[in-house]
């Protein structure tokens, strides 16, 4: 995993950190949620994903591989989340409907740790707060942050899950 963190080839896994409500994050493991659906994302990479999990969870604590986007419009965006679950387009049509272009991200596969509270984040950062969108851990602002991830990763996971996509 330190290579997919820190190697130079652009065939590695792009690192960023973004929020996720617990309600999605239990969807996943429940295999009910095999897409991550956002407004912006990056695009034709693979992504290492470490999932910060807002309030109350408030945790840092897991890490999802993402397959390269599926850059769409928001109608057959939302079509692929009718597909996983039946009832959920509409909900992903209404977040994306006022895009020209939408995101599908494939989750690949799942790992949970012990994690970091927001309180263990803020005493080693001396501030956190949770990013907005997402947060690309190899920009030079962000170093410090890329470096907690990987102390995350060093221990084994709690539980993992490979996500299977029909």
């Amino acid at each position: 995993m330190q290579k997919a963190l820190f190697g130079d080839s652009s065939t590695d896994a792009e690192p960023i950190v973004m929020s996720l409500y617990a309600e999605y994050y239990d969807l996943i493991w429940q295999g009910l949620k095999r897409h991550e659906f956002r407004r912006r994302f990056l695009s034709g990479t693979p992504t290492t994903w470490f999932v910060y999990l807002n309030a109350p969870v408030s945790r840092l604590c897991a890490v999802i591989d993402l397959g390269p986007a599926i850059v769409d419009t928001p109608e057959k965006v939302a079509a692929i989340a009718e597909r996983t679950r039946v009832g959920n387009g509409a909900s992903v049509l209404e977040y994306v409907q006022d895009l020209e272009q939408a995101y599908a991200i494939p989750i690949l596969s799942v790992r949970e740790y012990k994690g970091l509270s927001a309180d263990d984040l803020r005493d080693q950062l001396g501030s956190w707060h949770p990013p907005q969108s997402y947060m690309r851990l190899r920009n030079p602002g962000n170093l410090d942050m890329l470096r907690i991830c990987e102390k995350l990763i060093a221990e084994d996971p709690l539980r993992q899950v490979t996500v299977h996509h029909p």
